[in-house]
């Protein structure tokens, strides 16, 4: 679906796939799974009032917005926007 530098997306039926191939710069060991949400910012706050440690701050990637945190038992979890 889409092949650029900073992202990379697979559809398979109604599953979008998005890979970050530069992830092991921004300090990713394994893949991250980024939970759709409808509004990142109070995702996003809720996460982080519960305990959880920012790791990417919104960032805008393709005309998507997209944020990462680990939460208090070390999971990483990432969340997606669409515009």
């Amino acid at each position: 679906m889409m092949d650029q530098p900073y992202y990379v997306q697979f559809n398979v039926g109604d599953q979008e796939i998005g890979l970050d191939p530069n992830g092991h710069s921004k300090g990713m060991t394994g893949p991250l799974g980024y939970w759709h949400v409808d509004d990142i910012r109070t995702s996003l706050r809720e996460l982080l009032d519960a305990g959880a440690e920012e790791l990417q701050a919104i960032t805008d990637v393709g005309g998507r917005l997209i944020a990462s945190v680990k939460d208090a038992d070390g999971n990483q979890i990432g969340l997606l926007q669409s515009r």
